[in-house]
């Protein structure tokens, strides 16, 4: 099986194209074995490029422990680089169908390459149940977290921008946070879907750090779609301005919440890194 490694930000998958190769008959166990850093690839999971009825392609992403997710923000700009650069579709704007729905991507390109992508994210998710959580609030804003999963008084706001986030501002990020109460908010049961979890730190209204606890895959580099919930949270909260800079472990995302048609905005690189053929099971 062929398969090319890319990267958003330093969120890494194995892309599979779909197009060109029967898709793998059993995509979450591949996930597991392919995502492995020391004996597989190494990636944060697996993305398939497949065909599509709807749309120029469709993307189907696998985190590293196997589940499926709706979406993934880095690897959307990934797909649309790869679409265009392997000549699937030579179109500056593009329709990539998700699980989140059908998303359209413009394409920034540099001699004959895509060098960095701009996705409409679509409108955030705020009511409670379809993020799902069963917190108070359509969304909940700055709920006070269980201190029995955080061991301190952390507070949340929650956003789905096709899957479940947990954004948390605080003074200053840790490793703790990250690897301790991080994994702890992932599982627990007032997030039915289990969900992912940014920490947050604002440095101006328009400018944002964050890390996140990627929900199926651990801590990762750079999350898209929760760049995206964090944009939102900001507003929701009075933190920040509806366009920010959101500096992650792997670079630089612009987020803007367009007050117009009420869309997330999210713009950042895509990189092709390597191909190879994978010869295991």
């Amino acid at each position: 099986m062929r398969f090319t490694k890319m990267q958003g930000c330093g969120n890494d998958y194995v892309y599979v194209d779909c197009f060109a190769q029967k898709p793998p008959t059993n995509p979450a166990a591949l996930s597991i074995k392919i995502a492995d850093r020391h004996f597989g690839v190494g990636g944060d999971g697996l993305i398939l490029i497949c065909p599509s009825e709807r749309a120029d392609a469709r993307m189907r992403m696998f985190n590293a422990d196997g589940s499926e997710s709706e979406m993934c923000g880095n690897g959307i700009r990934c797909v649309a680089k790869y679409v265009y650069d392997h000549g699937i579709a030579r179109k500056p704007t593009l329709k990539i169908e998700t699980g989140r729905g059908i998303l359209t991507l413009d394409l920034e390109i540099r001699g004959d390459k895509v060098q960095q992508v701009r996705v409409d994210m679509g409108e955030p998710i705020l009511e409670a149940a379809k993020i799902p959580t069963t917190l108070p609030g359509d969304p909940p804003i700055e709920v006070a977290l269980p201190s029995s999963l955080t061991l301190q008084a952390l507070k949340g706001t929650c956003v789905s921008m096709g899957n479940p986030h947990c954004v948390v501002f605080v003074d200053a990020i840790t490793d703790d946070l990250v690897h301790r109460v991080g994994p702890k908010l992932e599982t627990a049961e007032i997030f039915p879907r289990k969900t992912n979890v940014e920490f947050v730190m604002v440095n101006r209204n328009d400018d944002l750090t964050m890390r996140v606890w990627e929900r199926g895959s651990g801590e990762t580099l750079a999350c898209g779609t929760g760049a995206s919930a964090v944009c939102v949270a900001g507003v929701l909260t009075g933190r920040s301005a509806r366009k920010v800079t959101i500096h992650l472990r792997g670079g630089d995302l612009q987020l803007h919440w367009a007050e117009a048609g009420n869309h997330v905005y999210m713009t950042g690189p895509a990189v092709e890194v390597f191909s190879g053929e994978w010869i295991g099971d």
